[in-house]
């Protein structure tokens, strides 16, 4: 039985393989293998950072966020020319744990309610991340590209809401945005993965950028499910006392 799972999932792999080695020409499968190196590599860099915080090894604190915005601007003038990979590397190395840091304090108050809300919210992303990005590799080609415009003006809506929102202070607004902002940055994974694809067929294989463009909207995702499931705790707990 299980020699037979085994089989048949090593033969839904080959053939997922297959489709990938028949639709994208070998340096795009190479631009992609190392976008997605780097992507983890910053992951990894940005959990080293949040549990530093989280046991107060080191703790940036408000320099952690002016930081990461630093670094992401700087990203953005400092384009890749061939010679500076490893400077522009190491930028996002320490975009990520800078990233991390601000995530700790966050982290620390969720693993005091419930520790498996971080567990729940991890996974949850991973798949979600996961099933993208395989979705838009296999579908057509550029068929999610037209995504870009509307989520940029949805992005808009919400930043201006966010704004309004600030004086008026409605807990639905803030709700709404957090579920809007998961379907947001669940349609920029599609869309940024066909535009690698596409940047890199027209000869742009920085890899530092376009792993940079999927950990933001990895990192997002996984902040506002954070969010989300917390609060839905929260609530519970809530809930419970009233009864006691």
């Amino acid at each position: 039985m299980a020699q037979a799972t085994a089989q048949k999932i090593n033969g839904r792999f080959q053939t997922f393989m297959k489709g990938l080695n028949d639709r994208y020409e070998p340096h795009v499968r190479q631009h992609l293998a190392k976008v997605y190196m780097v992507l983890g590599s910053t992951v990894a860099a940005s959990t080293v950072g949040a549990l530093c915080q989280m046991h107060e090894v080191l703790d940036l604190g408000i320099l952690a966020a002016l930081a990461t915005l630093v670094l992401a601007f700087g990203l953005h003038i400092y384009m890749d020319d061939g010679k500076n990979y490893r400077t522009r590397l190491s930028m996002l190395y320490a975009l990520g744990f800078c990233s991390g840091q601000t995530l700790g304090p966050l982290l620390s108050y969720i693993n005091s309610i419930n520790p498996s809300i971080i567990v729940t919210a991890l996974t949850g992303t991973l798949v979600i991340f996961l099933s993208l990005s395989l979705a838009a590799l296999l579908a057509e080609q550029g068929k999610y590209l037209y995504l870009g415009g509307m989520l940029l003006s949805v992005v808009s809506t919400m930043v201006l809401l966010s704004l309004f929102n600030m004086i008026f202070q409605s807990y639905m607004v803030q709700v709404t945005q957090l579920y809007v902002g998961v379907f947001v940055m669940a349609g920029f994974v599609v869309y940024d993965t066909q535009n690698i694809v596409e940047k890199c067929r027209n000869g742009n294989r920085d890899v530092v950028q376009h792993a940079l463009d999927l950990f933001l909207d990895l990192f997002y995702m996984f902040r506002r499910l954070l969010v989300i499931l917390t609060q839905k705790e929260e609530r519970k707990q809530k809930e419970r006392r009233g009864r006691n």
